[in-house]
This record gives C-alpha cells, structure tokens and sequence, in this order.
C-alpha cells in the first residue's frame, strides 16, 4: 500500500465534505448534533487534499476505464501498440481494429468515455469552487486563493484532454447554472486560450514545494508550468499559431527550480513504488486496494504470464507492440532490452513457458517480433510491454504503480523539440544526448547529432501484413528522428497520438493494417449521445 500522505488524502474520508454539501442545501428542523455544520467547520491546509480529493479522483477512471481509457485511446491509433485479435478474443465487435485502421464512429467508446470522465472532473472542479467562493465552504483567506489556484490548474487539465482528442467543446467555468442549461461550443482556439489563461493565472498563487504535500496535486507551480509547457508544445495543432519560445520558457521554469532529475535508470520511474521518484512532476496515484484501475500489467502480460510474475491473475494480453516500431530501435538501448518481454518466456523459477492457445498449444512461448495483422495473431506474436514493474502477488489488472503524466525527461524533451524546430539544433542534440546517457552501456552511443535531429524517421512505414506489403518510409519526415527519439523515451505512456499529429504522421502514414483514412481524424467525433443532448454542438468536420 502506498505511504503518501497526500495519496491518501485524495481517496481516504470525504464524508466531511459530501455533509457539509448536502447540510447547506437542507433546512434542518432540529439542532445537529451528530453531523458536521458547514459554518462550524473551516478546512485547515491540512483538510484542503480531502477538500479537493473529489475532483483529482476522475483522472483515474479517464485514463484507465476498462478497455477504453485515456491511455488505449492514444496508443492503439498509433503506431507504436495494437490489440489485434487473439486466439482467447480481443475481437470485441471490432472496436480495437477499428481505432487501429481510423475508422471509428460517434459512438465509439473510447470517445464516449473520454468525454463523460473529463467532463465529470470539470464538473466536480467547478463545484468546489462554487462552494469556496460562495463561502459554502468557508476556506480561510491564507489557503483560499492557492486551493482555487489548484483546482482552477486541475480543470485545465480535463480541458486539455479534450482539446488534444475533440477539438471545439464547450467550456463551462461555472457550477451555478439554470435549470436546463445547454452550454454553447467553443472553437478549438478558443478552448486552448482559456487553458493557458487559467494556468497562467493562477501560478503565482501555487506553492514552490515538490513534497508529499504536493505530490500527484498542481497545487505547486512545476506541476503547473509542466502542463503550461505541454499546451505550449502543441499550440501551433491547437490554436494555429506556435509557442515555441513560450514553452522554452515554462520548461526552463522547472529545470531551474532544481527540484527534479533524470533517475539513473528510467525504470525507476514505473517501479511498484515510484512514489518517491524525483522525476516525476505530475503523476496519477494509484493503488490496488485503495485505488485502483491502473491494469497496464493485465493489458499486455499472456495469460502465462502469471507464472512469470507470480501475479493474482493471469493477464488478458491484448496489448501488442507494432514491430515496425520495434525495428527502430538501436538493441543496446536499455529502453529496448529492459522495456519489452520477447524471446523465450519464463515462469519465476525457471522453467520455459508453451503456448496454452490457438495452433501454437503446447509449443514454447518464444516471443516474436512479427504481427500477421490487426485481425490475426497468436500467442507468441508482438513483443510486450516490459517498461512498468509487474510486482509479484498483486492483483495484476489493478496494479500500485502511479502512472506520470509529466516526468522531467518530458521537460527536457518539450524544450529540446522547441530549440530544433526555432534552428538550434545542437543546443536540442545537447539535451537528447543527456537523456539517452543512462540507456547505454557505451556512452558513444548515446550521442545525437543537431544534423541527426535534423533527418528523417527510421520508421520503416507502410503496410505490413499478412495481406499487403508496402513500403512508405520515414526520410520524409520533418524532424523525424525526433520523433523516433520520443517514441523510444515515452513508449507505452500514452504521448504516441498526440506527438505524431504534431509531426504530421498520423493520417499521412501507413503501418500494421493501418492506412490513410482521412486528415479529420486528427480529430476524435464528439459522442453521438452529446450531439443528441446538446443541439448547440456541432458535429466535427467528416464525421
């Protein structure tokens, strides 16, 4: 079980707050002697993470809600992971083919979820701030502006997702609206200047700390600015206008406050416990008892796995690596040898797994850098995520392990693409040498080049299935060994999507069983349901 404070006050005892909701709506005909009265209660800094707890708790459910959480969403339309079909399932209706192949509808539940969870956290921030500033909650006047500061941050970050994934939504900033109110759209732009508005604002009201107080909360400025910076990195997709030198700026923010490092090891920061990782900056807690749904482990491990990991359960392992992608990487990188399972399986004491499905039953598990493609795999086929630490006897599919969303490696990286792309490119190559350092035994190996940075993707695109075979490339890239740089650092965290619109691939490119299907899918369709609700929406372009 995790030991952080703050972890705990996020997930632990919010009856105060629910009491003291429902109290001021309620007249009472009686003195209360049993419940608490929200004039008589006045939160202290120390009951502010409960106070807030509410509102950070959907950030769980958006990124890993069963089969189509935030972090599926990015990484399945992408070009680094797939969930093909399996001898034991993974057809599902089509639902995983059809993120592969951009053919997804309206109602597609990857959409659908993205949109009720971040909305849910967007309102549960707009509630406690209601109840703050109409002094439902009475917060003392020192905590007041930094706990608005915090949830005011925390609402931009809903608001991100929704900018990256849908584009033009509405923005409501309120919790005290009329009976049937239908909120109006706003343009993507528009959505992106009231993000960096709100961040900006409120920075100068956030702590300076980076300590349990603040761990997994943007009530501190880096979490803030980290955000800030990631809005910066893609305002020219969002809002069409650039802020190269504007997220140079944020990130130096945090590199100068001196409070976060590259681990030694980049597996540190996916440990069980990685809590205490001074390389995090933002990061969703989680825990297999007190909150759970992070079940990375059961989407990529095989059912064999079980035995490997001496986990409770076996793994659904539906989650595979594209080998294209595979194929980019250099075999002394560490990020490659310690971050997938392939070959010869094992189980903990030893002894060769075999296959337990499909026509490869009772045959070893040895397992293969090939996908025959999105509609047809077995057992041994793709490589599997290896990154994250699958800690033996936990629950398998709901693990421990907090999952970042910034890390100063992403800090390093954001700054590192804008000095590229401003012409300094071997200020850039500086910075990605410094970061690749830990992944090879050889220090020359880690060295980039301003002139590498400057070529095309090693990528080998195009199709490569069992049906059709092409070749596409990725000389043509603009900055494309860039890309490939953050492909091999942020493998399996759920960036893929995001950092491949920006350098123009995801609806240029072919890869697996994946082809061209349209440049508005660049662009997720808002739910059908939405529509439905809201005549005020309108639908985006091509859906």
């Amino acid at each position: 079980m995790k030991k952080k404070r703050s972890y705990i006050m996020y997930f632990g005892t919010l009856c105060a707050v629910a009491v003291i909701y429902f109290n001021s709506c309620t007249k009472l005909e009686n003195t209360p002697y049993s419940d608490i009265v929200a004039s008589k209660f006045v939160p202290t800094k120390d009951d502010i993470g409960s106070l807030v707890g509410p509102a950070y708790s959907d950030w769980r459910n958006l990124l890993f809600s069963g089969a189509q959480g935030l972090f599926i969403t990015q990484e399945i339309c992408a070009d680094e992971l797939a969930v093909p079909a399996k001898p034991y399932g993974f057809v599902d209706g089509g639902t995983h083919r059809r993120m592969h192949e951009h053919k997804w509808t309206s109602e597609q539940a990857h959409m659908v979820d993205a949109w009720k969870y971040s909305y849910s956290g967007i309102l549960n921030c707009n509630r406690i701030i209601y109840q703050i500033e109409s002094g439902t909650i009475p917060v003392d006047e020192t905590s007041k502006n930094s706990v608005l500061g915090e949830l005011k941050v925390l609402r931009a970050s809903y608001y991100w997702v929704l900018c990256d994934l849908f584009g033009n939504v509405p923005v409501v900033d309120r919790f005290d609206v009329p009976l049937g109110f239908l909120p109006e759209q706003s343009n993507r732009a528009a959505v992106y200047n009231f993000i960096v508005s709100e961040i900006t604002t409120a920075i100068p009201y956030l702590s300076r700390s980076s300590d349990v107080t603040t761990y997994g909360r943007f009530n501190n400025k880096w979490a803030a600015y980290a955000l800030l910076a990631k809005m910066y990195l893609n305002a020219g997709v969002y809002s069409g206008t650039t802020h190269w030198n504007e997220c140079i700026v944020a990130c130096d923010s945090v590199i100068n406050s001196g409070k976060f490092y590259l681990e030694a090891v980049q597996k540190n920061c996916f440990k069980q416990q990685n809590q205490n990782s001074k390389e995090l900056i933002w990061a969703v807690p989680f825990d297999e008892v007190y909150a759970t749904g992070n079940c990375l482990a059961a989407w990529t491990m095989t059912p064999q796995h079980q035995f490997t990991f001496n986990t409770k359960y076996g793994g659904w392992g539906g989650l595979n690596a594209i080998p294209q992608f595979i194929d980019t990487y250099n075999k002394q990188d560490k990020r490659y040898s310690d971050g997938w399972m392939m070959g010869q399986q094992y189980s903990a004491t030893g002894t060769p797994l075999i296959c337990a499905y499909g026509v490869m039953v009772g045959k070893p598990l040895i397992i293969v850098n090939e996908i025959p493609g999105i509609d047809s795999t077995q057992e041994v086929h793709s490589f599997r995520i290896n990154k994250w630490e699958i800690a033996p006897l936990s629950y398998a599919n709901n693990m421990s392990n907090d999952f970042p969303i910034f890390r100063y490696a992403d800090i390093q990286m954001m700054k590192a693409e804008c000095l590229l792309r401003t012409g300094y490119a071997d200020a850039a190559a500086t910075i990605v040498t410094a970061v690749r350092s830990r992944d090879f035994s050889d220090p020359a190996l880690a060295i980039v080049t301003g002139t590498q940075l400057n070529s095309g993707s090693g990528y080998q695109y195009g199709l490569k299935n069992h049906f059709t075979t092409t070749i596409e490339g990725g000389d043509d890239i603009q900055y494309g060994r860039f890309l490939d740089e953050l492909g091999w650092e942020f493998a399996a965290e759920g960036h893929r999507r995001t950092d491949m619109i920006r350098f123009g691939v995801f609806t240029t490119k072919s890869w697996l069983s994946h082809s061209p299907n349209g440049s508005n899918k660049n662009l997720f369709p808002i739910p059908l349901a939405e529509i439905n609700k809201n005549p005020n929406l309108k639908q985006n372009t091509g859906y």
